[in-house]
């Protein structure tokens, strides 16, 4: 049972952002240390990604595991009240990523995906992404491809 007003819900959702989060702002502040320099929500790629990184043609998504609905963890649940109206929303959420992802991968970038959980140790960040990083060279024409298979399909893994 909701405890709010009317206008309530309204109020709670109006302070809810999509851009310069809380794990955004993690993640740019590890590329950052580890001596990455990048670009913030470059509007000439498909969605606007949260970090593109051009020397490496690769581009950060840092996704909210609850609206992304990252497998198995923990914090990806779904709310009581409504669950029509949210699991039509979590699916359409996953359709426009998979269609941003791929649009990214035909115009050739490169694409990680960082889940808000894993920005809540920046060790596993660190272990995570920068190996990915790393190795990546920064040519252009390299071979595209999604660093995260939460995405694909069960028969393709």
């Amino acid at each position: 049972m909701d405890t709010l007003t009317a206008s309530s819900p309204s109020w709670n959702m109006s302070r809810i952002h999509g851009s310069d989060t809380m794990p955004e702002r993690v993640v740019r502040s590890f590329l950052h240390k580890e001596g990455f320099r990048f670009r913030l929500h470059a509007k000439r790629l498909p969605r606007t990604p949260d970090i593109v990184l051009p020397k490496y043609r690769c581009a950060v998504l840092v996704h909210g595991c609850v609206w992304h609905r990252h497998r198995g963890c923990q914090y990806a649940y779904t709310p009581k009240s409504r669950q029509a109206f949210w699991l039509s929303k979590f699916k359409a959420n996953k359709a426009r990523d998979l269609r941003v992802l791929r649009a990214l991968r035909t115009l050739g970038w490169r694409v990680i995906i960082v889940w808000e959980c894993e920005t809540k140790s920046v060790h596993s960040l660190k272990q995570r992404v920068l190996p990915l990083l790393k190795h990546s060279s920064p040519r252009l024409g390299d071979r595209a491809e999604v660093i995260d298979d939460s995405y694909r399909s069960p028969r393709y893994r």
